[in-house]
């Protein structure tokens, strides 16, 4: 069974429960679910460079989650599948000076993939009625206009020949545990950690509303959010790679026809 999206007017439940692969992939082996994958990296790598030749339409994926719910493998084992030539990976930091004497959606468009291309958004303006709202860092009656903001964005952006992809990685709290605890036992990851991860955690339920009322706000005709069960990481990465896959074959991409001089250029090349 395919990721479905958010019903449209759906408020999500985002306990823990939601955090587990649904039956269809729970029962599946490691071997099984890399075998599903591959296939779906397939799919992927036919279609992009269809989507780069063309240059009529982009595709941007939106990825949210908790720390460490996963963004990063998603990147490196799903996007990681298309031609880095056709990619722009965007990660949203705290927001600079210069991004703060702006509008909160500047710097987003400034990102936003040209035509042909696959843009990825690690965190996203989404932070901006999340984290803004959570740490009380503008007053309600700032954020929670935002909600009709993006929606208003994204459908001009849709309107513009981009196809939008929202996915929240939804993890239980006990396996962020888990990973937070890995993450300072591996010498190459320990780097990532810090005292705010621990802080964030305490606010886990002042997230989980925002979250909720950011999914079902924003959750449009033109701009879907899929929420991924994420507490397994290979079943995750299947969800996400086959939903960008049937999404890039809605578009139907296709590869332009030949010039017209094609035939008056390959017969002077014979003759060369």
């Amino acid at each position: 069974m395919p990721l479905e999206p958010l019903p449209i007017g759906a408020t999500p439940a985002l306990d823990d429960s939601a955090a587990a692969p649904p039956a269809a992939l729970a029962g599946l082996s490691k071997e099984d679910l890399e075998d599903r994958l591959d296939r779906a990296g397939d799919r992927l790598r036919r279609l992009q460079p269809a989507l780069y030749a063309e240059s009529r339409q982009a595709l941007l994926i939106v990825l949210q989650a908790r720390d460490a719910g996963g963004k990063d493998g998603v990147v490196r084992h799903v996007i990681g599948k298309f031609n880095p030539m056709g990619v722009a990976i965007t990660s949203f930091k705290v927001p600079t000076p210069l991004e703060q004497a702006h509008d909160f959606l500047w710097r987003v468009h400034a990102a936003m993939p040209p035509k042909g291309m696959v843009g990825v958004f690690n965190r996203s303006h989404y932070e901006d009625v999340l984290v803004v709202r959570v740490h009380h860092l503008v007053p309600e009656r700032v954020w929670r206009p935002r909600y009709d903001q993006i929606n208003g964005f994204e459908r001009f952006l849709t309107g513009n020949g981009v196809t939008i992809l929202k996915f929240l990685l939804h993890v239980s709290r006990e396996e962020q545990r888990e990973r937070l605890l890995a993450r300072l036992d591996d010498p190459e990851k320990n780097w990532k950690f810090n005292a705010n991860d621990l802080k964030e955690r305490e606010r886990w339920d002042d997230y989980t509303r925002a979250y909720a009322d950011a999914l079902a706000r924003t959750n449009t005709e033109w701009a879907r959010w899929y929420v991924v069960p994420a507490d397994r990481k290979r079943a995750r990465d299947v969800l996400v790679a086959e939903a960008v896959a049937d999404a890039l074959e809605r578009m139907h991409p296709a590869f332009p026809s030949a010039p017209p001089e094609a035939a008056a250029l390959r017969a002077m090349l014979q003759k060369q």
